[in-house]
């Protein structure tokens, strides 16, 4: 794929990551031509980077994404001329509502896992976003995922964490330092945008 070996010429250090990278961008071809979706979950800044992977996803990233002539036809001219090809992806943190109100009614390492059980159907993809590896909350979503026949990815720091094991896939960011860590995510996910709208919308 061109967009990895793009990826890999200007951060070299992420070549210990080329397989896993590769892997990644396969299940989620195959989710959307299934016509899955994909959730995200993380917590801070990574709850900011599931927002913006979302973002890249459901409108254009950096190529035009026209519509199946079917569609455009139905929507009719002026809202074809207007909509991208969207590809669904929902960020679970962004559901202010239910999030304070699971918080101050449950237990709140199980919110995200409860997002999982009301959304996630079998061949969908949760990926979950934690530098440490260790966030329970993002633990007990993964778990509730691989429960559910979800495909799990995890994008985590150089130890991987308990992310590690429970995902079916872990992407370990070669660093151990937060901010290092979430320097090395952007580049990762904006390849797995990247390839995914290049195969989708060539």
């Amino acid at each position: 794929m061109e967009d990895i070996v793009q990826l890999l010429n200007r951060r070299p250090e992420l070549k210990v990551c080329r397989d896993d990278i590769q892997s990644a961008c396969q299940l989620l071809l195959d989710c959307f031509r299934s016509g899955n979706q994909v959730l995200l979950c993380g917590n801070g800044g990574s709850a900011a980077d599931c927002e913006h992977i979302a973002g890249e996803l459901v409108k254009r990233f950096s190529r035009p994404r026209p519509l199946g002539k079917e569609l455009a036809e139905k929507l009719g001219p002026d809202l074809a001329q207007n909509l991208h090809g969207a590809l669904p992806a929902l960020s679970l943190p962004s559901m202010v509502g239910f999030t304070t109100a699971f918080v101050n009614d449950d237990e709140p390492e199980y919110a995200f896992a409860q997002q999982v059980v009301a959304f996630g159907k079998p061949g969908d993809i949760l990926l979950g976003i934690s530098t440490s590896g260790n966030s329970r909350n993002i633990v007990h979503a993964v778990k509730a995922a691989n429960a559910l026949g979800l495909h799990t990815i995890g994008l985590t720091g150089e130890s991987g964490g308990e992310l590690a094991t429970v995902c079916k896939l872990c992407i370990q960011a070669p660093a151990t330092e937060v901010p290092r860590v979430q320097e090395l995510h952007l580049p990762i996910y904006h390849t797995l945008c990247q390839v995914v709208e290049d195969t989708l919308f060539p």
